[in-house]
Formats: C-alpha cells, sequence, structure tokens
C-alpha cells in the first residue's frame, strides 16, 4: 500500500478533510516539538508515541538533557500539553521514560491534564546500563494513557499471545486465541521460560544493542520495532494518524508505515531527520518488523551457552556447577515435559532457542 493509497483510505474510514487540513501526514517535520505540536489540528491524531530524553545527561547532539528538575518537569508538561490537544477524544498517548521523572510525569498526566492511565507496562531488555553501585538497570516505563476512559481503541485479537495453560498445560479449556499481555517480575527470562509467562505486563523485548542488525547506528536510544508494533497495533487501525514528537532514529514511524498507518514525526536534530528519512525510504507498507515477534524464541538458556571447563577437564553450566545432561526430570518437572510435548507448536513460539 503506497502512502498515496494510506491516505485515501484514511479519508474513506470518514474523517473530514478539514480536520485534516492543517495536519501533514507521512512525513517528518524537523524543528521543535512544542512549537510544531502548535501547528497541526487540534483532534487529528489517533495515536501518539513519545520516547522524550530522561534528563539524565544523554550526549545528544542539539539538545541539553541536564535541564534542573522544575524546568525539565515545566518543559515536559508543555509538550504533553500538545499531544493532549493534537490527539482525537477517543485517543490514546503511550508514555516511554526512566525511573527517575516516571512517577511525576504520571500525576501530571492524571492530575494536571486529566488523562486517564489504562496501563502501567514495564518494559524488560537484556543487555541493559551497567552500574557499579546499585543493581543494572534493565527496564523502562511505559504508560497508557487516554484521554476518554469510556471510548478508546484496544484491538485485543492483534496483540494476544499463547497462555500458560496452552503453553505449559495443554489445556482443552485455553482459549485458542490465547490471552493478552499482563503483569509480572522476572530475573533472567532465558532461564525461565515457565517463570516468565507470555501472558505477563512485564514486556520481554531485547534492547536494540549495537550488534544488532536492526540497529539503524546513528542513535544510541532505539526502541525495537516489535514493541512499537504491539502498541501500534493494540491502540489504533490501518488508515490512523500515528505521531511520534521524539522521532529520534525513527522506529515509530517506520513501523507505522509498515503496519498500513500514517505517520507523522517531528525531530529537533537536523542530522538525525536526514536519516530517519532515508531509513523511511527503504521500506514500504507491508514489509514485515524487525526482530522476533516472540523474542524468547530467539534468547538462549544459560545451559545452552558456551561451556567452560573445570579444574577437573569437566564441563561446566554458567556458573561453575556441573551439568547434569542424561539425568531425567521427575515428579512436576516429568509431568509438565509431558504436557510441553503435547503442544510443541505452542511451546516452539516461546522456548529459548
Amino acid at each position: 500500500m503506497s502512502d498515496k493509497r494510506l491516505a485515501e483510505q484514511y479519508a474513506a474510514n470518514g474523517e473530514g478533510n478539514s480536520r485534516m487540513a492543517n495536519t501533514p501526514t507521512n512525513t517528518l517535520k524537523q524543528g521543535d516539538c512544542i512549537e510544531e505540536l502548535a501547528k497541526i489540528e487540534p483532534g487529528s491524531v489517533d495515536l501518539a508515541f513519545a520516547d522524550p530524553p530522561f534528563n539524565i545527561g544523554y550526549d545528544y547532539d542539539v539538545y541539553d538533557d541536564k535541564r534542573n528538575c522544575e524546568d525539565y518537569l515545566e518543559w515536559s508538561k508543555r509538550w504533553m500539553s500538545g499531544v493532549i490537544r493534537a490527539l482525537k477524544d477517543d485517543g490514546a498517548f503511550w508514555l516511554a521514560i526512566g525511573d527517575e521523572y516516571a512517577a511525576e510525569l504520571k500525576i501530571t498526566a492524571q492530575r494536571e491534564l486529566n488523562l486517564t492511565c489504562r496501563s502501567w507496562v514495564i518494559w524488560y531488555y537484556t543487555f541493559g546500563v551497567n552500574c557499579k553501585y546499585k543493581f543494572s538497570r534493565s527496564h523502562a516505563h511505559l504508560f497508557h494513557f487516554v484521554k476518554d476512559a469510556m471510548k478508546f481503541t484496544f484491538n485485543t485479537d492483534d496483540i494476544r499471545v499463547p497462555s500458560a495453560r496452552q503453553l505449559v498445560y495443554a489445556d482443552a479449556r485455553a482459549n485458542p486465541k490465547g490471552r493478552l499481555p499482563d503483569d509480572t517480575w522476572i530475573l533472567r527470562p532465558q532461564d525461565l521460560p515457565d517463570g516468565f509467562p507470555a501472558d505477563g505486563h512485564t514486556w520481554y523485548f531485547p534492547r536494540v544493542a549495537g550488534t544488532f542488525k536492526e540497529r539503524a547506528g546513528f542513535h544510541g536510544c532505539q526502541m525495537p520495532e516489535q514493541l512499537l508494533g504491539r502498541i501500534i497495533r493494540s491502540c489504533s487501525n490501518e488508515g490512523e494518524l500515528v505521531l511520534d514528537p521524539f522521532t529520534g532514529s525513527g522506529t515509530t514511524l517506520a513501523v507505522a508505515k509498515k503496519l498500513n498507518r500514517q505517520y507523522l514525526g517531528f525531530e529537533l536534530s537536523k542530522d538525525y531527520a536526514i536519516k530517519v528519512r532515508a531509513r523511511l525510504k527503504k521500506i514500504a507498507p507491508g514489509d514485515p518488523l524487525n526482530g522476533a515477534p516472540e523474542p524468547l524464541a530467539s534468547a538462549p538458556a544459560t545451559k545452552d551457552g558456551k561451556q567452560r571447563k573445570s579444574r577437573d577437564g569437566k564441563s561446566t553450566g554458567d556458573g561453575g556447577s556441573k551439568v547434569d545432561a542424561g539425568k531425567k526430570p521427575r515428579g512436576a518437572a516429568a509431568r509438565k515435559s509431558k504436557a510441553v510435548e503435547a503442544t510443541p507448536g505452542l511451546w516452539d513460539i516461546q522456548r529459548p532457542a
């Protein structure tokens, strides 16, 4: 589907041309997002996703990520107000933010900007930030806000995942469509395939590390396409408009285009904007998203990793313990193993490679 066809489909969905007259689509505008948001038609955006600077001193090329606290919070309120103005009455706003300001921005969105928080998702990832004097960071917060608590888009069948009943217990009562992602806690998903259920509210997607094929290479804070895919599929429909006020590496716009949505992005950096436009030219509506749809399928378990030798010359596992390769499971483990074998197609989706 061409960009022109996307615009035609959007019009066919019943949206008046007058509403979209001042809102450019299928484009990236270079400039300050607060100024650009003020230029577009109020109530013209179906879904907004924002991954703003976290104010932690990251080295952007033109933006100063070291504002004082009050200045950062006031600036955040201004751009969020612009996003809310741009949203339709039944629109959704997703905010990605770090620990430092997650609480303050959630309160601002709910108590000062009158949004309703539908979900507070934790994005868990491996290859996190290594810390010396605290636990290494391997998560970010994803807030799902809506303007109208009773009227919003949420396409449940587009984001269902296999349930524990399907994956582990082969329960005939399980919904064959699976269930919605939900909340949970986890240590290492590679080593706990039974402890990190697909129906968890903590989403596991690997961070786009420097060695990954999908890495754009020019921006250090790149979101995984599959994570944006889940958000865009659930909270918008084909032909609708997706907005990203902090385009960065361009993942939101790229995924929106691939999923047959219209898109609009703002980016302060001229250099980033040039590279994002080049990225968008290389893809077409209908192209598959990068990354594994079920990322646990591509995450190797520790026991399947490289083996090292102990002092007696025998192979050991990841912590120095000997690997009991020939030992058969017993009791509950054996029953679970049989259940898994009974549903090989579903288990293959989640089982570590």
